[in-house]
């Protein structure tokens, strides 16, 4: 019998108005699941809900694989400050707390994750880091960039390159204080860090910028979600 195909948690968001009336619904952007279907995985959102924050260690032991994806911003006083910039957006109490313990879970159960944008930024809030509240530019808002790898990163592994074009951001802030257990692997032309990597996991990653936006036309970036699924089918193989 062959290998079912690796489920992947993907955090879902609020949605406050759907096409099915005035009744809230919970939402992801399609280019998340677009790009895991097409690297042979299977997409599940798991809405944020207190009840499955507060249980995401159980709640992943259900999955071989973690997407944590991009969003409003983190709230400041999850990393100790208060909230001072005016270009804070879409700050959601319980998004910070799924992502955040659905990223703490799956460092804990060792599944491969792929934390993307705001992703990245819980990523590092999660282990202790802190954010710029804002970058001060407009740079890597709704922009394509290129990247600059570390030799032998995971990423760059999973690209076959150190040199990615078509990366596009779309955030106003990014990573300030380092969490101690990361590591920084790739920086964009101006300087701003755009990916870390965990090294005491099999495979958790960091990008700044979003794959998936471009992985339809750009063999590199959906050679990231590639490398998500293997990693998840592999894990899932030996379970």
């Amino acid at each position: 019998m062959s290998q079912p195909p690796p489920l992947i948690a993907l955090c879902a968001r609020v949605l406050t108005f759907s096409d099915e009336g005035k009744r809230d619904a919970y939402s992801s952007s399609q280019p998340y699941s677009r790009a895991v279907t097409r690297a042979g995985g299977v997409p599940v959102l798991v809405p944020p809900i207190h009840e499955l924050a507060s249980n995401a260690l159980t709640v992943l032991q259900h999955f071989d694989g973690v997407l944590l994806p991009g969003g409003g911003d983190v709230d400041p006083r999850r990393y100790g400050q208060e909230p001072t910039d005016e270009n804070l957006y879409g700050i959601t109490e319980i998004h910070d707390e799924l992502d955040i313990a659905v990223c703490l879970a799956a460092i804990e159960l060792d599944l491969p994750m792929l934390a993307l944008c705001r992703g990245m930024q819980v990523l590092n809030v999660a282990l202790g880091g802190t954010l710029q509240q804002d970058i001060g530019t407009s740079d890597h808002w709704m922009r394509e960039h290129s990247v600059t790898l570390t030799e032998g990163c995971r990423i760059a592994q999973a690209c076959g390159t150190t040199e990615l074009e078509h990366c596009h951001s779309v955030h106003h802030q990014g990573l300030d204080r380092l969490a101690e257990p990361l590591v920084a692997c790739g920086w964009a032309t101006d300087g701003q860090l755009e990916a870390v990597e965990l090294p005491s996991a099999s495979w958790i990653v960091g990008a700044q910028w979003h794959p998936e936006d471009t992985a339809s036309r750009a063999p590199h970036q959906q050679a990231i979600y590639d490398e998500l699924i293997r990693r998840a089918a592999a894990r899932a193989a030996s379970a």
